[in-house]
């Protein structure tokens, strides 16, 4: 975080962002090499487009896998942004990046910026790296537990990563959430707000950031922190709405 907050919002150093997403994306690959879902490798270390090509790991290729790129690339080479002229988080107080994505409705309908903003409402937009990982289920559940207090602030919260529709909905229905997904295939809006990382040999995923977005479409507030904090993050993004709201 910078050194001094500008009209209620805190600058961010891009030395924070390094160093937080170093942290998440660790975490996150420990969590995938216990969990027992599949997901997709792209030999150049991409997900979309022509280019993926769809191999199911189980923990042991993964662990050998992983093993192998940390043991080559060194831990500062391992987490990489997406792209260095698209891994800049949005500025607080413009726009947010606009996007429409498809969500774990199961109705095979899409959700735009516009559609969030269209009911007045505030939205809590939260990257987080995968469904049913340890980090995302516990973050989820706290949004879960505090869902009726951020309605009563008059906000939505809308969750977004790189998973598919299906595994996002089956997520969404194991923990009896009361709100969706959306599903950034090939990580494009997760460039556009900075969160995208991409581990080499493995794929690109979504660091677990937070974004506070008024009924306006504005970008009011970006929480960058939050591997080290999930426990406590919901009841931080409350304080904060109850600030700004």
């Amino acid at each position: 975080v910078g050194s001094e907050p500008r009209d209620g919002i805190t600058p961010i150093s891009h030395q924070d962002i390094a160093m937080n997403t170093t942290t998440s994306l660790s975490l996150f690959l420990l969590s995938l090499a216990t969990a027992t879902s599949s997901f997709s490798i792209d030999a150049n270390g991409g997900t979309g487009g022509d280019q993926r090509t769809a191999t199911a790991c189980n923990r042991r290729s993964f662990l050998s896998t992983s093993s192998s790129v940390i043991a080559g690339a060194g831990t500062a080479a391992l987490f990489q942004p997406a792209s260095p002229a698209l891994a800049k988080t949005p500025e607080a107080g413009k726009k947010a990046p606009d996007f429409e994505l498809p969500n774990s409705r199961g109705d095979g309908t899409t959700t735009s910026l516009a559609d969030l903003t269209r009911g007045g409402r505030w939205t809590v937009l939260y990257f987080y790296p995968g469904a049913f990982t340890k980090g995302c289920t516990l973050e989820a559940r706290n949004f879960q537990q505090d869902i009726d207090q951020y309605r009563k602030l008059n906000a939505q919260i809308v969750g977004v990563s790189v998973d598919s529709p299906e595994k996002n909905a089956q997520f969404c229905s194991s923990e009896g959430l009361d709100f969706y997904m959306l599903s950034d295939d090939g990580g494009e809006i997760s460039k556009a707000y900075g969160t995208a990382l991409r581990v080499p040999g493995i794929g690109t995923f979504s660091n677990r950031q937070t974004y506070l977005i008024d009924p306006n479409g504005n970008l009011q507030y970006v929480f960058t922190d939050v591997e080290s904090r999930v426990a406590r993050h919901s009841e931080e993004v409350l304080e904060k709405l109850k600030e700004l709201a």
